[in-house]
């Protein structure tokens, strides 16, 4: 927290190594998070690109009042979901070139890793974006569910619901 505080100092100030350092720093939460509601690797690397624009364009009358990864994360979950939005709440396919594979040394390990990913992504794809939203941003995002019910305007008992239902869905899909 005092470093993030710095490093905003810093940035109001010029310095470009303190930008680099929180974009560093929150890479890849923020990459995670758009990419869960998008399902596109390029969407979700724009999303994260716009929301730093966007951040350093208002740096001068920046206010930080809480944690700036949990502000970060807010950003990037409301353009995610805008975007999500904007296509119409179509699903969306994914590309097998943007899955993500660890580098193992035993193919077959990969193999399941990628496979098990697939699967996952798949169930969540699956369950309603309400829902869907609030898990990632939970699980994911490590939000509390008094912050995702601040930032998006509603009671905890909601975000709460929600979860639970998310949750039961992606059990009921893979038992």
């Amino acid at each position: 927290m005092i470093e993030d505080k710095i490093l905003l100092w810093k940035m109001k100030y010029g310095s470009s190594d303190a930008l680099s350092r929180i974009y560093e720093k929150y890479k890849s939460d923020l990459f995670s998070l758009a990419n869960s509601p998008l399902h596109d690797l390029n969407a979700a690397e724009d999303v994260v690109h716009d929301v730093f624009i966007s951040f350093v364009k208002s740096a001068d009358d920046f206010q930080l009042t809480g944690s700036l990864k949990g502000y970060l994360l807010t950003c990037v979950a409301n353009l995610s979901r805008d975007r999500v939005r904007a296509r119409k709440r179509e699903p969306i396919g994914m590309n097998k070139t943007d899955m993500a594979i660890p580098d193992y040394k035993i193919p077959s390990q990969a193999l399941i890793s990628a496979e098990e990913l697939h699967c996952l992504r798949e169930a969540i794809a699956k369950i309603p974006y309400e829902q869907r939203e609030v898990v990632i941003l939970h699980l994911q995002g490590r939000r509390t569910f008094r912050q995702i019910a601040e930032s998006q305007g509603m009671p905890v008992g909601t975000i709460q619901s929600r979860y639970r239902y998310g949750l039961e869905k992606l059990r009921s899909l893979f038992f």
